[in-house]
């Protein structure tokens, strides 16, 4: 299996349990890996035999700044969800990393996270 990556991309949202995360917002990090196979893309060189990583990010985009969650396990469901109904057929999985920089919580930590995998994933 091939894989696309898309790391690191960065968002403002409204997610949380806590009242100041819906109301003041926070960044979220989103990290994507999908499950594809490249070899016709690789060997013609035509972007519709791949994903366009461009429409991969807007989707994002479009659920991490969109409608708030109160957990992020649901706002990565949602990425994986919507990426797996657009590219059927196409992706045959993926792993979400949906990052959450600053959480308001106590204690010494880079960051807290979860991951979820979905379908043909290693």
């Amino acid at each position: 299996m091939d894989y696309i990556h898309v790391k690191d991309m960065e968002f403002y949202g409204y997610h949380g349990v806590l009242a100041a995360e819906t109301e003041i917002g926070q960044r979220f990090r989103v990290s994507l890996s999908l499950a594809v196979d490249l070899q016709q893309a690789s060997e013609t060189d035509e972007l519709e035999y791949t994903v366009n990583y461009a429409e991969v990010y807007m989707i994002c985009k479009e659920i991490v700044e969109g409608k708030p969650y109160k957990l992020i396990e649901a706002v990565a469901g949602q990425i994986a969800k919507r990426i797996l109904t657009i590219y059927e057929g196409q992706v045959k999985g993926l792993l979400v990393e949906m990052i959450k920089p600053d959480p308001p919580i106590p204690g010494h930590y880079r960051e807290v996270s979860v991951e979820l995998t979905r379908g043909e994933f290693r």
